[in-house]
């Protein structure tokens, strides 16, 4: 496995403690512009290597509207990409939901409600009563006038006021998680909270990867697993459930309290797990979702 220069890690770095004010806003942007918390930080991801990029090539202008304006460009080739005018945010809800996570309810509403109206009447009513922006500010974001912004604004507040209770919208087929998929994270999650660190190493296929969202990435299964080093550190517990209709892990602190930490997903094949993806490193994402243990 090659590494960065040790100049090139460093440069990441101050570029990641510059912008990690903004994170929470463009991520609130961006979920709420294509529909799922979980997608919305993969736009995040993708608007932040844009933007390193951009500032490593030269000068940029004041730093929250260039990156929503970023942010804003590469959600609608996210949603061009993948032909989304509507989304399915959340999953029906279940009858255990994690009790310090947004109501499952209240979080299809809030996005479906967005997902009903074009994209430009949504972007300016996300920008302007979600986080605040100027009319001006968001004109420049999206590229457009600020008459536009102000129709947009007008039309779009009166559509979320006159549309009946969103239904379930759904935007891909997101079968029920196999029995197979529920047992292998049943046994990955009974050995992680055994401590079980041996039998869970033994779930790694050779060539696993493993992504500490918005932190770093590791490949192959001796890398990774050296990942379980800091779990093996703190109490925490794992438990199966779902969120936007996915198979996900919840770690929860494994006290009195036992809160909802932070989400975990496994990707398998062939009984070993492919990849994984943790959620650590961006708190902000238990704002926007809705985690369901499973029954």
């Amino acid at each position: 496995m090659t590494s960065k220069p040790p100049e090139l890690f460093a440069a990441r770095e101050r570029f990641m403690e510059i912008v990690a004010e903004f994170r929470p806003d463009l991520h609130r942007y961006c979920t709420r512009l294509v529909g799922s918390a979980i997608d919305g930080e993969d736009v995040v991801q993708e608007t932040l290597a844009k933007a390193y990029y951009a500032m490593s090539s030269g000068d940029t202008p004041p730093l929250k509207p260039w990156l929503l304006r970023i942010a804003h460009n590469t959600a609608i080739d996210f949603l061009r990409r993948y032909d989304r005018r509507f989304v399915e945010p959340v999953a029906d809800a279940g009858d255990q939901v994690a009790s310090n996570g947004p109501p499952p309810d209240v979080v299809r509403a809030a996005l479906s409600s967005f997902m009903a109206l074009p994209v430009l009447q949504r972007s300016s009513v996300i920008m302007k009563d979600v986080l605040g922006c100027s009319v001006e500010e968001i004109a420049e974001a999206i590229g457009t006038s600020t008459p536009a912004v102000k129709a947009s604004l007008v039309h779009g507040r009166a559509a979320l006021r006159d549309q009946p209770k969103p239904d379930r919208i759904p935007w891909r087929d997101r079968p029920e998680t196999a029995l197979e998929e529920r047992a292998l994270l049943g046994q990955y999650a009974a050995l992680f909270n055994a401590r079980n660190w041996e039998g869970v190493q033994n779930l790694l296929a050779e060539e696993c990867r493993l992504d500490l969202v918005s932190k770093s990435t590791r490949r192959g299964k001796t890398q990774v697993s050296n990942y379980f080093g800091a779990y093996a550190r703190i109490d925490v517990r794992l438990a199966v459930g779902k969120a936007e209709g996915r198979p996900l892990l919840g770690v929860f602190q494994n006290d009195a309290d036992g809160g909802l930490l932070h989400l975990v997903s496994l990707d398998w094949e062939g009984g070993l797990i492919q990849l994984i993806r943790d959620w650590h490193y961006v708190p902000y994402l238990m704002n926007e979702i809705a985690f369901e243990l499973e029954g």
